[in-house]
């Protein structure tokens, strides 16, 4: 069995809090499109495995962290962007932080042969199912 753990993003949190429109103007627009820091999944399911295939454009593989815990996926990326400008008379220096993290609750999956593997953008994580339900936790190497 395969189940999406929804997790509302940072944004949709304060929007909901705050009007839109006064959290881009406070912040300088959203922090989290500026640094393309948002994660979307195509799941497709076979007889033997699940294929996670998750977008995470202009993040390097360092700047991943694929974890299976107590029967849940997670994937997690952090972006850091710093803008350093100098012109006639002024100095200026930003920097922005994004972070980002989607789970997954996944049954029944033999936890030491999930890989994964990132490419151009794309992260593709293979969960091998098995017949008995274990409990396992591991961090997975991304090639």
């Amino acid at each position: 069995m395969f189940d999406l753990t929804h997790r509302r993003r940072r944004k949709e949190l304060v929007e909901s809090l705050f009007n839109p429109e006064l959290v881009k103007e406070f912040v300088g627009g959203d922090l989290l499109n500026e640094l393309g820091m948002s994660i979307r999944a195509d799941i497709k399911e076979n007889d033997s495995e699940y294929i996670v295939e998750a977008e995470l454009p202009g993040v390097t593989k360092e700047e991943i962290v694929v974890e299976f815990k107590e029967d849940v996926l997670t994937i997690s990326g952090q972006k850091q962007k710093e803008i350093d400008e100098e012109k006639e008379n002024y100095v200026r220096r930003e920097r922005k932080l994004g972070k980002v993290s989607r789970s997954f609750y996944v049954q029944n999956i033999h936890s030491d042969g999930i890989t994964a593997d990132y490419k151009d953008g794309v992260l593709k994580i293979i969960l091998p199912k098995m017949q008995e339900s274990t409990s396992d936790s591991h961090r997975i190497e991304i090639k």
